[in-house]
């Protein structure tokens, strides 16, 4: 039997992660008991959200214990079971942490076939971050054809399709994004209409070239001080979908709040937040459309993969100094 690697949260961090927030353990892997499986993890997904789930707090979801292996979504396959649903060789999907193999009772994980995708393809746009662009876009922001849609960090795991359904939608679409290659994969692979770079300085004037008539529907992944500057140039009932605040998430002195919210009362707009889990039952319509779209050559992702599972506290960084390009991911080394 082959012996499990994990990192563990060692402690909770104060404003970015550090390597001694983690241990990196080398553990037995405790036999079956009737009703659970043995995955062997192939890829595990990073994503903005991880830094939320570190603090001790109120949230959607409960903080990661310490000692706890770090939760992450992943995919990989079944090598043992002693569950009904699931035999050695199947593909699955879930919340195995980060680690190189996760015991599960079968609950919350999904069959997936690699036949009909890449792996890596489950822990973007076919997983969590495609179910949230989908939804976030679709149920929250609700566009209409014609329609200007704003989307920040426009390249990354989320805001990449988010960008791409607007534009399936019939909607114009405009990103934002960090830095000149960035802002130009946005508009020639993702098919957005024109992309502001925020590290160009103020992105006012951006917005005014491009969303002159003003925003209908702004996607915000970062807040701060970008959810400040579009919020004068919303339009009258526009919808301002709060998926994430990146730029907030290591901040030691308090989360910033928006100081423009009154164009709110203005506008008669609407700012609301989403988690992608209230929709779980409806996941199944999402992969059928995105993955009709992918087949149809109207959509496409992008994965940032980083070999090595112990890379995992300096890969997640990347997340936090927009490095990655693409949908953060770590391939496990067996």
């Amino acid at each position: 039997m082959p012996q499990n690697r994990a990192f563990k949260l060692a402690a909770r961090p104060v404003g970015l992660p550090k390597r001694s927030d983690w241990d990196f353990v080398t553990e037995a892997i405790p036999p079956l008991a009737d009703g659970q499986l043995l995955v062997k993890v192939a890829y595990i997904s990073l994503d903005p959200a991880m830094r939320g789930w570190m603090n001790e707090g109120k949230s959607y979801i409960k903080p990661v214990a310490i000692g706890e292996p770090m939760r992450a979504g992943a995919v990989g396959e079944v090598v043992e079971s002693k569950h009904p649903r699931f035999k050695a060789g199947d593909h699955v999907g879930g919340g195995f942490g980060v680690q190189a193999y996760a015991i599960s009772d079968g609950k919350e994980i999904n069959k997936i076939d690699p036949k009909l995708a890449p792996l890596p393809k489950y822990l973007s746009v076919l997983g969590m971050p495609g179910m949230t662009a989908y939804f976030g876009l679709l149920e929250v922001g609700r566009p209409q054809p014609g329609e200007m849609v704003l989307v920040s960090a426009a390249t990354g795991a989320v805001g990449g399709i988010v960008g791409q359904i607007a534009k399936i939608k019939g909607c114009h679409a405009v990103g934002i994004a960090g830095g000149s290659e960035k802002c130009v994969y946005a508009v020639k692979e993702l098919h957005y209409d024109a992309c502001i770079d925020h590290k160009q300085g103020s992105i006012s004037p951006g917005l005014a070239q491009h969303c002159p008539e003003g925003v209908d529907v702004y996607f915000d992944n970062v807040g701060g001080d970008i959810l400040d500057a579009v919020l004068p140039r919303i339009r009258l009932r526009a919808r301002i979908v709060i998926c994430g605040a990146i730029s907030q998430y290591n901040a030691t002195t308090g989360v910033q709040g928006p100081k423009n919210y009154l164009s709110l009362l203005v506008n008669r707009a609407r700012m609301e937040g989403m988690v992608v889990f209230d929709w779980a039952d409806r996941y199944g319509e999402a992969i059928r459309d995105m993955a009709g779209w992918m087949a149809a050559g109207k959509l496409t992702s992008r994965e940032d993969i980083v070999d090595g599972l112990a890379t995992f506290p300096q890969t997640l960084l990347k997340l936090f100094t927009g490095e990655n390009f693409g949908k953060l991911m770590i391939r496990v080394d067996h």
